[in-house]
């Protein structure tokens, strides 16, 4: 066999001089070389070095897994030791087909459940307060304690963790309760989040969700944090939603400081309440939007996961690790999908989900490819969660943590991303801190603007979306996903049975569920959500429990701004 002998190659020339040498070859090249950005505004160079990020500062700003400054990762084994929850988002027609659903997935290798209900249900309405074609189209119907039984028949819910998405003032972990008490399963035992617990994000970007007047939802959402640390506290009773700024237009560092701002004024509102700091804040869960601009995505979450843990220590003062942990659950972008050429949707999501993983997330759930027409149809379901396991199990993307620390452009990005997030939420404190800021519409204003620019450039043709105004071609018919509707016998059968169970129950007793309810909504001591699952526990319905607080504490009212 023949061997060789290889000598080690020395530079030729200092580094200055080559450095000087690609220089002017890179502009002999390139010739019109046009200045990048990404979507945080941040200008990107063609090539980071050593001069971008050296090092020097690795133990302030870089530092090991599972400890200060928290940059790679919230864990010392992070994904090597235990990979991220495959989260996925499922929901649709009655109860029974999100049943058949769930087994399907958990089948197919999810780790975790997030219950998605009807439009109806977001609205705070029973179905049978709206029209019937209307209903189960994005998410399933859901209204009482029956409905959740059905919903999770044969599942066991004490070793399923289950996202509730779930707006103030969280019925659905009410009736969720309400199933662990009629198994005999121990409250305790139940794990999961309220994943749409945060009502400044819905007040701000996500209407629909918004249910109830400001003072109200700022009550019950406290009244919650503190009803699941004494009786549930494997739940974790609040996520901090990034996720709706982003998709209604902020930029990524933009979308970061906002929920950063918005975590400290719960905290703020928490300790006002009297609640112990080392225990609520290791119950805050964030939720954030992964675009498909990749590296800068990374950053976001890199850089995001410092500060928090600098916000916790800092500001807080709190000494528990467990509190300086940046948790957060994140979904692959909805709104850079296309209903053109709807397959490509699989490589976006693809890249979306690879800047997720690197960025160290805890759970993950991967958009399918047609959830830009409907809910996800079955077969583009299993492909998403198949994304996961592919990049998990194939692409080895866990065999490392943090892979990219050390890159001099994602440590010199991580570093930029967080001195524009920290401009941010100085200005939101300079402002009197979110509630303030977004009751003066100064957060809607300034993600507007950031919408509108992102817009222009794409009518401009200066960002590209294949498809749409790039690389366009005919639809091709066999691409185009076959959409779902609930069968319509089934939601009249369902219909029937919600008149059913209405008639039958003892409405005594939810008569005296809702009067405390209102009375505890009126009273300075009283804890509602207390009321609410005692409600649920009564066998009152989601739209009644609802309309209760509606009329205690006002219809929930967007500020629009021009």
């Amino acid at each position: 066999m023949a061997t060789h002998n290889l000598k080690k190659s020395t530079p030729s020339e200092t580094g200055s001089n080559a450095k000087q040498r690609w220089q002017e070859e890179y502009r002999q090249q390139i010739g019109k070389d046009k200045q990048a950005f990404n979507r945080s505004g941040i200008p990107i160079k063609p090539l980071y070095d050593a001069e971008d990020w050296d090092g020097s500062g690795h133990n302030y700003t870089l530092g090991y897994p599972g400890q200060i400054p928290m940059t790679r990762g919230i864990y010392p084994t992070m994904h090597r030791g235990r990979t991220w929850s495959q989260r996925q988002l499922i929901g649709f027609g009655v109860p029974e087909d999100y049943n058949k659903r769930v087994h399907e997935l958990i089948k197919s290798g999810v780790t975790a459940i997030s219950l998605i209900p009807c439009n109806s249900v977001y609205r705070g309405y029973d179905a049978d307060c709206v029209p019937s074609e209307l209903l189960g189209t994005c998410g399933v119907v859901l209204n009482t304690v029956d409905d959740m039984e059905t919903c999770f028949d044969q599942v066991d819910i004490a070793q399923l963790s289950t996202a509730q998405n779930d707006p103030s003032p969280f019925t659905l972990l009410a009736l969720l309760l309400a199933i662990a008490k009629r198994r005999g399963v121990p409250w305790t035992q139940v794990s999961g989040t309220s994943n749409q617990s945060d009502y400044i994000s819905h007040y701000v970007a996500n209407h629909m969700f918004f249910r109830l007047a400001l003072p109200g939802a700022r009550r019950v959402l406290v009244d919650h944090i503190a009803f699941t640390l004494d009786h549930v506290p494997s739940w974790n009773p609040l996520s901090v939603v990034g996720q709706h700024m982003q998709q209604a237009g902020a930029t990524p560092a933009e979308a970061m400081a906002f929920t950063l701002s918005t975590a400290i004024q719960y905290a703020r509102d928490c300790i006002e309440r009297g609640l112990d700091q080392e225990r609520f804040f290791p119950r805050f869960t964030f939720f954030f939007d992964i675009s498909i601009s990749m590296f800068e995505e990374i950053a976001k979450f890199r850089a995001g996961r410092r500060i928090w843990a600098s916000i916790v220590r800092e500001k807080f003062g709190v000494e528990n690790p467990k509190a300086w942990r940046f948790k957060f659950h994140a979904q692959t972008s909805g709104v850079d999908l296309t209903r053109q050429q709807p397959l490509n949707n699989i490589t976006r999501v693809t890249a979306q989900a690879i800047a997720g993983i690197l960025g160290g997330l805890q759970s993950l759930h991967t958009d399918a490819y047609d959830e830009v027409l409907s809910v996800p149809t079955e077969d583009a379901a299993r492909i998403a969660v198949n994304t996961q396991n592919i990049l998990r199990e194939e692409a080895h993307l866990t065999d490392v943590i943090d892979p990219l620390g050390g890159s001099y452009y994602i440590e010199a990005l991580t570093d930029q991303m967080e001195e524009k997030i920290r401009t941010l939420i100085d200005k939101i404190e300079s402002a009197g801190g979110m509630y303030q800021a977004v009751q003066d519409g100064l957060v809607q204003t300034m993600i507007g603007e950031s919408a509108l620019r992102f817009q222009q450039q794409i009518e401009s043709g200066e960002q590209t979306l294949v498809g749409v105004n790039a690389y366009q071609n005919e639809v091709d018919e066999k691409t185009t996903p076959i959409l779902e509707r609930p069968d319509p016998a089934h939601m009249a059968a369902y219909l029937e049975s919600l008149e059913r169970y209405k008639r039958n129950r003892d409405q005594d007793r939810v008569r005296k569920a809702l009067d405390n309810l209102a009375r505890a909504a009126n009273s300075k001591d009283e804890n509602v959500y207390a009321n609410v699952v005692d409600a649920a526990l009564a066998e009152a319905t989601h739209g009644e429990i609802v309309a209760c607080l509606r009329d205690e504490f006002g219809d929930g009212d967007p500020l629009i701004v021009p």
